[in-house]
């Protein structure tokens, strides 16, 4: 079993990259312009402010008035959209592949030309508070917020990536202008193309609208950072109006750079990846503490982040027995070890969900961009012979290494009463 990428590398004199991954399987193209700017890059008291340019990017450039980009984009039968990260910013177009150049030039025109005008700046102002109230202010977004917040002491990973509110209010044109004019250049961008295209050709194409954008003066590349060693166990308790208590454990590990990695990913799958995961058997079909549980670990990355164990805890039963109930079974894991069958399975889920994600020229431009703005392509290539090296022992080391009691951040979602709630009580009551 073999994931193929079959990735032409291409670097304009202006320091822009361009990958390249050809696919005749249908007339469409997907185009992916990473740049290496995200969270982790804010400055204090301006976080938010990636995922907020990422909002004007679309009001509008010197060219083109506000709308008209998207508008153009449907006109021509495709669809577009972007999304901000801890370590990037992101903006793709799926179209017909005979439409490549439309979205190459309307992608250069404004990485170059944005207008940045105060009326559309505060109206994106009030969209994004809107989107932090309406997606990231409940309770369960909260909830993660905080814990972060306070896994992380000193790397700008503990900030949330929509930014903190009073944060957002305090940006102004003239901040934004200049984080545009530093990290949207060339030299800090990557165009992944995936589809039907003729390489030499859609190379051309990209010389000819990105190759002529000049480098900015101010941009600098992005410095190292290094979160403190954590000594000892930190909790954090998020009291908020929720029906139901959630229950997390988070664990500083490294990321693709280490030798570890693997094998994290192996314990990823086997405590927590699906339905047949350990935790799911046990907290949601043995025991019934949660109506759903499982773990999460960050393979690519910039820099290290948090290795996650969580549960939902069910309706009547009580966070402390979810929170025992998943140290109890990295206990076992420790201590029993990983049977081979187990292994092979989960390695098994893993290579199908992979081969089945090469299906979507979507998803691979979202793998080759994430990678290479992390470090390299080409650890997408090496991913599964990775995993196919880890053996049992390396899960039960590494679990045994890095998800212990001074490493780990606990977060406990208390569900309170709304005062509103209690009022119209109050209020029925007296009558």
């Amino acid at each position: 079993l073999r994931v193929p990428w079959n990735v032409t590398e291409h670097k304009m004199k202006n320091g822009m990259r361009a990958l390249l991954l050809p696919d005749n399987s249908a007339p469409m193209v997907v185009m992916k312009v990473w740049y290496a700017v995200g969270s982790r890059d804010e400055q204090p008291g301006l976080t938010g402010i990636a995922h907020y340019l990422e909002h004007m990017m679309f009001r509008g450039t010197k060219k083109y008035g506000p709308k008209e980009f998207s508008n153009i984009i449907k006109k021509n039968g495709g669809s577009h959209n972007a999304f901000t990260g801890f370590d990037y910013t992101a903006y793709y177009e799926r179209i017909a592949s005979d439409r490549l150049e439309l979205i190459i030039e309307l992608e250069a025109d404004r990485m170059v030309n944005l207008q940045i005008e105060k009326a559309a700046f505060d109206a994106e102002k009030d969209v994004v508070h809107e989107e932090r109230r309406t997606r990231y202010d409940r309770p369960v977004g909260k909830f993660w917020e905080q814990l972060r917040a306070v896994a992380y002491t000193n790397h700008p990973y503990k900030n949330p990536i929509i930014g903190w509110p009073e944060d957002i209010d305090a940006i102004t044109v003239k901040d934004m202008e200049a984080f545009y004019k530093r990290y949207y250049s060339p030299e800090n961008a990557v165009a992944v193309l995936v589809g039907d295209f003729k390489v030499k050709e859609a190379i051309a194409l990209l010389e000819k609208h990105f190759g002529k954008i000049p480098k900015s003066p101010t941009f600098r590349k992005r410095p190292a950072l290094a979160e403190f060693p954590q000594k000892s166990e930190r909790r954090v308790y998020v009291r908020t109006d929720a029906q139901l208590p959630y229950m997390a454990i988070g664990y500083h590990a490294p990321n693709w750079k280490s030798e570890d990695a693997p094998a994290l990913v192996m314990l990823e799958a086997i405590l927590g990846g699906g339905e047949t995961s350990r935790l799911h058997q046990r907290l949601v079909r043995k025991d019934t503490l949660a109506l759903g549980a499982g773990s999460d670990y960050t393979y690519i990355s910039v820099d290290p982040m948090i290795f996650y164990l969580y549960a939902r805890v069910a309706p009547g039963k009580k966070a402390a027995d979810a929170e025992k109930a998943l140290l109890e079974e990295v206990e076992k894991l420790i201590e029993k070890g990983v049977g081979e069958e187990e292994f092979r399975r989960a390695l098994r889920n893993i290579e199908a969900k992979t081969v089945f994600a090469m299906d979507s020229h979507y998803y691979r431009a979202r793998l080759l961009g994430s990678a290479v703005i992390s470090g390299d392509w080409r650890l997408l290539e090496g991913y599964l012979p990775a995993l196919r090296k880890v053996t049992p022992a390396d899960v039960v080391r590494v679990a045994k290494k890095y998800l212990n009691h001074k490493n780990k951040t606990t977060a406990e979602l208390i569900p309170t009463k709304k005062k509103r709630r209690a009022k119209a009580a109050n209020s029925r009551g007296g009558r």
